[in-house]
């Protein structure tokens, strides 16, 4: 069994749990349930193009940073001009909560990303009662009808969806008209290397009217200025942020780097 085999199948019965504990009707109750959503596609493409990630650990690093405060570092990312960020939501393999997604949304008014291994819409339901604006769908966890299914219905709630694909038989099954953003994880799921070669290699099967987006391994500059002329507009950036003191100041001198 790989680790992603074993997260969906630990994902499966802490949802089964959890739909036991908290009803859909009561999701649906939530304050923010209602609210508008902010198109993390659209500020991909009018901004910096990066999307920086709230991670405490994870399989491959073990711990990242566990003594930041998410509230400190969804501030910090915005001031610091990303087009959006990233929040763990997975608490057994990399320490995040839902909490951590309502307290970046109360503290910012940038798009935020549910980042979570979604099994059920019973998760896409969570993902818009606790303040998410987009969703992402694991190309490589997922059926093709799955991916419809959950795509179709993250958009019915105005949600937008980024669908992450680590190879071209997943980029196939993720383009679906209710898809809005496809990811290219540069990470190689077996082995655990990482090569921004990866989305160079599968840029060219990716259509136009995706937003496409590239991540892990994104650590420098010069990798964004190598991957911008195969058509990326969106960059997920996380360990290199996360891993020092200050991610928010770190990501300002980064971004403002990127646009000098």
């Amino acid at each position: 069994m790989t680790i992603l085999e074993k997260i969906i199948a630990d994902k499966r019965q802490e949802v089964t749990l959890k739909k036991q504990l908290i009803p859909v009707s009561q999701l649906e109750k939530s304050v923010l349930f209602d609210r508008i959503t902010i198109s993390l596609s659209k500020a991909l493409r009018n901004g910096s193009g990066v999307i920086a990630e709230h991670k405490r650990r994870s399989p491959s690093k073990s711990v990242i940073n566990n003594s930041l405060n998410v509230q400190d570092v969804a501030r910090g990312y915005e001031i610091a001009g990303a087009s959006g960020m990233s929040v763990l939501t997975d608490g057994k393999y990399f320490g995040g909560s839902l909490d951590d997604l309502l307290i970046a949304r109360a503290s910012t008014l940038f798009p935020i990303l549910r980042k979570e291994f979604i099994v059920d819409e019973y998760q896409i339901i969570e993902a818009k009662a606790y303040g998410a604006d987009a969703i992402l769908l694991i190309a490589a966890s997922l059926s093709q009808e799955e991916i419809n299914r959950f795509s179709a219905f993250a958009r019915s709630l105005g949600l937008d969806v980024l669908c992450e694909a680590h190879n071209l038989e997943e980029v196939n099954k993720s383009i679906v008209d209710t898809v809005d953003m496809l990811g290219i994880n540069n990470r190689n799921l077996k082995t655990f290397e990482v090569s921004i070669e990866v989305s160079k290699e599968l840029a060219q099967y990716i259509p136009n009217e995706f937003v496409k987006i590239s991540e892990s391994g994104i650590s420098s500059i010069e990798a964004i200025k190598e991957l911008k002329p195969y058509g990326y507009e969106g960059f997920l950036i996380g360990e290199l942020f996360m891993k020092t003191d200050k991610p928010g100041q770190n990501a300002t001198q980064f971004i403002n780097e990127l646009k000098a």
